[in-house]
Order: C-alpha cells, then structure tokens, then sequence
C-alpha cells in the first residue's frame, strides 16, 4: 500500500515550469520554465529563496553536477549558461548549439558533461576547463533526453524520431538502437542495477528494455498523453512517472506494477495542465507543471 499527501504547493512563476534539478546542497531545488529566471526555493522552509539569475529564453534543462560548484541551464536558444556557486554569477555561456537544450547530464567517472539538443547532436564537455571535447551526431531529429548506467559504461538517449540509442561511454560509438515507440521518445531512465532501462514516450507507452540483451521485456500502456519523465526512488523500489495527462503515477520497480495514480480524478488536489518533471527526495516526491506550481508530495509505503 501506498499513501500520498500533498503538503504544500510553491507558487511564483508566472508561466509553465519545464525544470527542476536538486541542488548539490541538501534542502535546496532549482526550478525554470518560459519565464524570465532561474529560481532558487528551499525545501525546509517550503518556501521561494530568490531568482538566481535572469535569462532571455525559455529554460528547457537544469543539471547541477556533483562535486562541482556549477549550475548549467540550457536555453531554447541553444546556449548553455553556467552559474558559479562560490563567485554567485554566470561565468561562461556554452554557444555551439544553436537549437533548444532538452538535457544535460554528468558522466562523473570522465568529468566530462553531455548535452543535448534538438539539433540531433549531443555535445561533450570538460567539466573542469568547460572546453568542447567532442560533438556525435545522433540523430536526424532532437535529442530529447539522457541516461547514464551506474556502472557508467553506457549512455541512453530517446529520441524524436522514435529511437532509443544506446553507446558506449569509454569511445561513445553506438551499441545499439532500440526501436518500438510510435513516437518521440521524451523520457529515459536506468534502473538502480543498470538491469534494464524504461523510456516513456509521447505514444504514453513505458517500455522496460534488458540492458545486456536489448531486448524488450514490457511494454506498458501507462498514461493517456506522452510520458515527460521518469524518476526512480532512491531507496526504494519504485519509481513515478510524470505525463501530459496531468497525473503522476508511482510504479513497481521489481514487478511493473501500478501502486499509486496522483490526479485530480482520483481526488487529490493534483495538477491542472501537464506534469513536465517529477524528482524525488528522500519519500517525497516533487513534481512541476504547465499550470506554474510546484507541488511537494509525502509519500507513504506501507
């Protein structure tokens, strides 16, 4: 069994929230979206700290990477604005895209930065110079959004153009491409073991793919709209899934099983537009929306 509360709802933006990052400080989390800021609220006060700093596109991704005192944010511009924590401002712009941002990610054991554009290509940085290492083409079409395995030996990326490709993090050729979503692929997640890795997709199909074989071990049809994300729980087995339908949902991460919806229809005081980012700390689950809140959910296992 599990009981979900919601405890409060963070209210300031003045336009849809597309992302939320946790920040390397406990209690801290960074929200942006197709308003004028990055902004900066406490999770133990629940309440808004401040706007860190102003931008002049859309913020489409937030990555704040451990052991390093960054905030990078992807614009729709193609930018890349990186924030320093110790001297409090923007120290560079990342330029080579010149199409929206939609992921970034960290491959901790290289220090290097993945980024990923609608312009098909993903491009790899020193986290430590913030020099271009390498650009690969992955796609015709935009690359939507990033998974690293734990053991850090492959990357994930989903796809418009309906594919999940997965390469190799060591030379970063392709290993495989995973084809059976009808279309864009927005959401991709490893499991904690790196057993198998799940993509959600604007079909609203969840399909948990074996990460040693490649083969597609189930397919669920999870929500009514595309799936924006996917969120495992840090201790638990179980991971939520955020859609364009206006719920979240919480699932098995053992059996697939369904053990929670959170909407408006199932009488919680959920979301009124598409949920776009669900992150979890500790048992609560955070998620952002079109509809400008973000809401803090206390989720009970029982």
């Amino acid at each position: 069994m599990i009981s979900v509360q919601k405890i409060t709802e963070l209210t300031g933006h003045s336009n849809p929230i597309f992302a939320m990052e946790l920040s390397q400080k406990p209690g801290i989390v960074f929200t942006g979206g197709n308003d004028k800021g990055v902004v900066e609220w406490s999770l133990k006060r629940m309440e808004f700290i401040k706007v860190m700093f102003p931008v002049a596109a859309s913020v489409y991704s937030i990555h704040c990477p451990e052991g390093y005192p960054l905030l990078f944010t992807g614009l729709r511009s193609g930018q890349v604005l990186v924030f320093d924590f110790i001297q409090q401002k923007i120290i560079k712009s990342l330029n080579h895209h010149h199409k929206p941002i939609f992921d970034i990610k960290t491959v901790n054991h290289k220090n290097e930065l993945l980024i990923a554009s609608e312009d098909g290509t993903v491009s790899i940085w020193s986290l430590d110079t913030l020099e271009l290492l390498h650009n690969i083409h992955v796609s015709n079409d935009t690359v939507r959004c990033i998974s690293i395995s734990p053991n850090q030996k492959q990357v994930a990326f989903g796809c418009r153009d309906n594919q999940v490709r997965i390469y190799d993090l060591e030379d970063y050729t392709i290993i495989k491409s995973l084809t059976g979503h009808t279309m864009s692929v927005f959401a991709v997640q490893y499991s904690p073991l790196g057993d198998y890795l799940v993509s959600g997709s604007r079909d609203a199909q969840l399909k948990i793919w074996d990460t040693t074989t490649f083969e597609l071990r189930e397919n669920i049809p999870a929500h009514l709209f595309a799936i924006n994300h996917i969120a495992f729980h840090p201790t638990r087995p179980y991971f939520a899934t955020a859609s364009m339908d206006k719920s979240i949902k919480i699932w098995g991460a053992d059996d697939f099983k369904l053990y929670k919806a959170i909407s408006r229809e199932k009488g919680y005081e959920a979301h009124r537009l598409s949920v776009n980012k669900v992150v979890w700390v500790g048992d609560q689950l955070l998620s952002c929306s079109d509809d400008k809140t973000i809401m803090v959910w206390d989720v009970k296992f029982e």
